[in-house]
């Protein structure tokens, strides 16, 4: 029989004190009482101690018998605060041990309890329903997912229509603003009435006029030829 197996055996704290046998607090309590009552004691002894080394050095040569005595009580109470330095030794060995078998009893006893509700817990549960749920569960994330995707592809209504069609349009619609921009070029009238021979300053000058308005026209002319091509 293990010692743990020895440990649990014979029920809890109401069958140890019905035996008798001190709880594992109440050994710790003692233990801590004792470790007190042997500090008190070695403080007692290192003081006599004390007090014994310096009546040995007052006494000295001139009192050698009382000097000894003084020496021997001190070697008595060195020797007896040795003791109580091995006892105070092993009482804290024993209860560093006891706190630690207090301690994995009660993480043993804490470890069986949860597992007794996690038994009980996974007694209610179906493998086979969990499995169910888990396959529902990610059919349900593909269909969102396509509903996102959906929901955020860009719309295509009003999009059906040939992009040739539409620039043969456009080319038709910019031949007829290049004819209506060559209808509405007026070109000067030629004048009715003869050219003097001798033409005077006037008439110099109104040719001068034509002249200047048929160079703009040409330019005119130009300017809309290169647009057009």
């Amino acid at each position: 029989m293990s010692k743990i197996s020895r440990l649990f055996k014979g029920g809890g704290s109401a069958a140890s004190k019905g035996r008798g046998v001190p709880s594992p607090q109440e050994a710790l309590a003692r233990l801590r009482e004792t470790e007190e009552m042997l500090g008190k004691k070695q403080q007692y002894l290192e003081s006599r101690i004390e007090r014994e080394l310096a009546a040995a050095r007052q006494y000295g040569t001139k009192n050698k018998r009382a000097a000894l005595q003084a020496l021997k009580r001190k070697k008595r109470y060195e020797k007896q605060l040795s003791q109580i330095d091995g006892t105070l030794s092993t009482i804290e060995f024993q209860r560093e041990a006891l706190e630690n078998s207090h301690t994995n009893t009660e993480v043993l006893k804490n470890m069986g309890y949860a597992a007794r509700a996690m038994k009980n817990v996974h007694a209610n549960m179906d493998l086979n329903k969990i499995d169910d749920l888990m396959q529902e569960i990610t059919e349900q994330q593909d269909v969102a997912q396509e509903i996102s995707d959906a929901i955020s592809s860009r719309a295509t209504f009003g999009d059906e229509f040939d992009e040739d069609e539409l620039l043969a349009e456009l080319e038709e619609l910019e031949q007829e603003e290049l004819n209506k921009g060559v209808r509405e070029i007026r070109l000067p009238s030629v004048p009715s009435t003869s050219l003097p021979s001798h033409p005077d300053a006037h008439c110099r000058s109104f040719f001068a006029v034509s002249t200047r308005k048929r160079a703009d026209d040409e330019d005119e002319m130009k300017k809309l030829a290169a647009w057009a091509s």
